[in-house]
């Protein structure tokens, strides 16, 4: 008989509560290829410590207590979406390393520098704050200034009721 510590036991509430973030089961679809790690930059630069295929894998186990921690490899994602077009069984694991994310960020495990992102974002509508610098950088190439942000109906979206008070 397997001693407990040969043992592996699936944590499906974790799973269900990722579920509910992204478009359903996405994860139960990876296969473990390995495809998503070819051109990953995290992967290349990040001296071994971040592997979306072992993302994946820790997710098919349940292990969100590994992932959902204050110094978590999540946070070395850069959102390229390369894993994604390489992905031969469509599983999105940036969608799903972003879903985590979020899922830190809920637990108040957001680094600094992505906070400082959030609080822009809440008080421009911008990921960067507008600047000069830009205005004179879009008008060398010809562009116009960037546009005015409607922030009330962004301010609206953010709420926990989703804007729907305001458009009752």
């Amino acid at each position: 008989m397997a001693e407990d510590r040969d043992v592996v036991r699936v944590d499906f509430s974790f799973r269900r509560e990722l579920a509910e973030k992204i478009e359903g089961n996405l994860a139960s679809f990876c296969y473990q290829c390995g495809a998503c790690v070819g051109d990953c930059p995290a992967a290349t630069y990040s001296g071994g410590t971040f592997n979306p295929r072992e993302v994946m894998l820790m997710v098919l186990y349940g292990l969100g207590d590994e992932l959902l921690r204050p110094d978590s490899v999540l946070w070395q994602c850069t959102n390229c979406y390369s894993c994604h077009e390489r992905c031969p069984q469509e599983v999105k694991p940036v969608e799903v390393i972003i879903s985590l994310k979020n899922m830190l960020a809920d637990r108040g495990f957001a680094p600094a520098a992505a906070e400082r992102v959030i609080e822009t974002f809440e008080a421009t509508g911008r990921t960067v704050p507008p600047s000069p610098a830009i205005d004179k950088q879009r008008a060398k190439f010809g562009l116009p200034p960037l546009p005015e942000i409607p922030i009330e109906e962004i301010a609206a979206i953010l709420r926990p009721d989703g804007g729907e008070e305001a458009a009752q």
